[in-house]
């Protein structure tokens, strides 16, 4: 086994590293936050100073993780190695999760001593990773924990659309059939449709990003899509995901023969048999009574993901009730930075856990 840690100049070693990623991803179970769809997007412009930790097996890569080092003025002690992250707020507001370094099957062994080369470089910060990178990192260095939030998903396989409801509350059950009747109330019919080709789906980001920025500005909030980095880096997403399958953009609306009414718009990412409800805008200016836009546009989503095969559709990292009350099971994901011990941030570590 050979752990090496690698500086990229991106003038060379772009191209490289991407037939490397593509080909391990081949190989490995991983989340479409660890694919090179997502890690490969804006990659040049996003990662100013990368750093590449590569684990091989007999000459054959089994293992990378991408760094990116920021920091490092007057003492040194904000310097940092992010995990799949840059370090500037714009640019990861895309908010990874599921992160972690991208091992090909049969080698989560290698985890713990892949963080332990990595922490021998500087302290880590590493976002959005499940219980088994957090337990690796406890047991390397001085790890804090920062947030830990659960992840909520909808187990599909082997369920149909009527076991999916069977599973849930009988509230929930009652609003997701009240709303669904209220909104077919004029004789109209729920539809499901995907962007067809990029600028469609350009054209359905756009719709999205204007109904939720107006419902989030509406409440004292911001909005996801306040932050240009933000829409560049989707817009560049659509760009790559969408023809492969890996972004699928939905309208869900009320097609009433001659004319349609819009309900709202998902954006849900989408890797092998797993969906992904990453962003979501919905029309609740127009929403009459009963109406329920955001329950009615994921269950059809939901619907719509049992009819595809899907395994699983998955609400991501948050705390919101619509999540938890259309969901079966949940996960942790953690947030965490881990130092060695003997550092002054593995020390400082080591006194908030004791106090």
């Amino acid at each position: 086994m050979q752990i090496e840690w690698i500086p990229l100049d991106w003038a060379r070693d772009h191209a490289p590293l991407a037939d490397a990623w593509q080909t391990l991803e081949a190989a490995a179970d991983g989340s479409i936050f660890q694919s090179w769809s997502w890690i490969g997007c804006r990659i040049t412009d996003r990662f100013t100073d990368p750093w590449l930790l590569r684990a091989s097996v007999d000459g054959r890569v089994v293992g990378l993780a991408l760094f990116n080092q920021t920091g490092g003025r007057g003492l040194g002690l904000d310097r940092a190695l992010r995990l799949h992250e840059t370090g500037d707020a714009g640019e990861d507001s895309v908010f990874v999760e599921y992160s972690g370094p991208l091992l090909a099957r049969g080698h989560a062994e290698l985890l713990r001593p892949m963080l332990a080369v990595a922490v021998r470089q500087g302290r880590l910060v590493l976002s959005g990773v499940g219980g088994a990178l957090r337990d690796e990192a406890m047991a390397v260095g001085a790890c804090r924990v920062t947030r830990t939030r659960p992840a909520p998903f909808v187990a599909l396989e082997g369920r149909s659309e009527a076991d999916w409801l069977a599973a849930l509350g009988s509230s929930t059950r009652y609003h997701l059939r009240r709303s669904w009747r209220a909104y077919e109330a004029g004789g109209g019919r729920i539809v499901a449709r995907q962007a067809a080709d990029v600028a469609e789906g350009w054209a359905f980001l756009d719709a999205l990003a204007a109904l939720h920025q107006a419902s989030w500005t509406a409440r004292g909030y911001p909005g996801a899509f306040a932050e240009p980095a933000f829409r560049v880096f989707h817009r560049a997403l659509v760009e790559r995901g969408l023809p492969r399958g890996e972004v699928e953009l939905t309208l869900v609306s009320v097609d009433q023969g001659d004319r349609s009414r819009v309900i709202g718009y998902l954006y849900n990412l989408r890797w092998r048999d797993r969906v992904y409800s990453y962003q979501s805008g919905f029309d609740y200016a127009g929403a009459g009574p009963h109406q329920s836009p955001g329950l009615t546009c994921h269950h059809a989503a939901i619907g719509a993901a049992i009819a595809s095969g899907a395994r699983c559709y998955d609400f991501l990292a948050g705390e919101a009730r619509y999540k938890t009350s259309l969901s079966t099971d949940a996960v942790e994901l953690h947030w965490l930075e881990l130092a060695r011990p003997l550092t002054w941030h593995g020390v400082m570590y080591w006194l908030r856990g004791v106090r």
